[in-house]
């Protein structure tokens, strides 16, 4: 880990930061010396997190592209961006495809996230971080996570050519892509998460992966690799064990 001092000054804008990864990072960034923007929609949580002297807070919907605009206009130049707001709900019915879960899911997880960087973007300094948070469903496709699914490939793909388009500003782009991680969102899952960890333990292993600039900061890598693995099989062979929830 990076020594406390050479965090001293720094600004990171976080989204997502009222719950699970958002609310660890939020707190272990804080207490390496960051300045938190932390932005998120539940205002009784944001001021929780304000208790911390170390921490503003941004009350807003990201799925509002002129209140984005608005919200982060007046914001100061910052060292590092976390995009990690998302959502995920799952198409039960494939043959009666939902078509407005899919754009709720999309706009929430992918949509939104252009409307931030049209915003963020200019005010990342030179020699700044940007970090989307996609997930480890890009590596292989499972059942009923069509629209979540769809998202963070989004996610990856858009993160992999910003790496590419921003080298040129000195902006080094991460793409993270956690396993399972126990949070208020996951909770809501009905089916077993094999090797999931906690949310504290996401955020360290995120925070390790941009203090060293890794573009593909994926874990637990037990659980990663495995997926990475599977999806070089073929096709008959990770459809099936897609079906088999691993």
């Amino acid at each position: 880990m990076i020594p406390l001092t050479e965090h001293q000054g720094k600004t990171l804008l976080l989204t997502g930061a009222t719950s699970g990864i958002g609310e660890a990072l939020c707190a272990k960034y804080a207490a390496l010396g960051w300045h938190v923007i932390a932005c998120g929609r539940n205002q009784e949580k944001l001021t929780l997190l304000a208790s911390d002297e170390r921490v503003s807070t941004l009350q807003l919907d990201l799925n509002d592209a002129q209140q984005v605009a608005d919200s982060f206009k007046s914001i100061p130049d910052i060292d590092l961006v976390i995009l990690n707001a998302g959502s995920c709900e799952y198409i039960d019915d494939p043959k009666h495809f939902d078509g407005e879960l899919f754009a709720r899911v999309i706009n929430t997880n992918l949509i939104s996230v252009g409307y931030c960087l049209q915003s963020l973007l200019p005010k990342i300094v030179s020699g700044g971080q940007l970090a989307l948070v996609g997930s480890s469903a890009s590596f292989l496709p499972f059942t009923r996570a069509q629209a979540y699914g769809a998202s963070k490939a989004g996610i990856a793909y858009l993160a992999s050519s910003l790496a590419i388009d921003l080298k040129p500003c000195n902006i080094d782009v991460s793409l993270i892509r956690p396993g399972f991680v126990k949070t208020p969102l996951t909770d809501k899952n009905d089916f077993k998460m094999p090797m999931s960890i906690s949310s504290e333990q996401a955020a360290t292993y995120i925070i390790h992966g941009l203090n060293k600039r890794q573009f593909d900061i994926h874990f637990p890598k037990k659980f990663t690799y495995i997926l990475k693995a599977i999806a070089c099989l073929p096709d008959v062979l990770w459809r099936w064990i897609s079906t088999r929830n691993l």
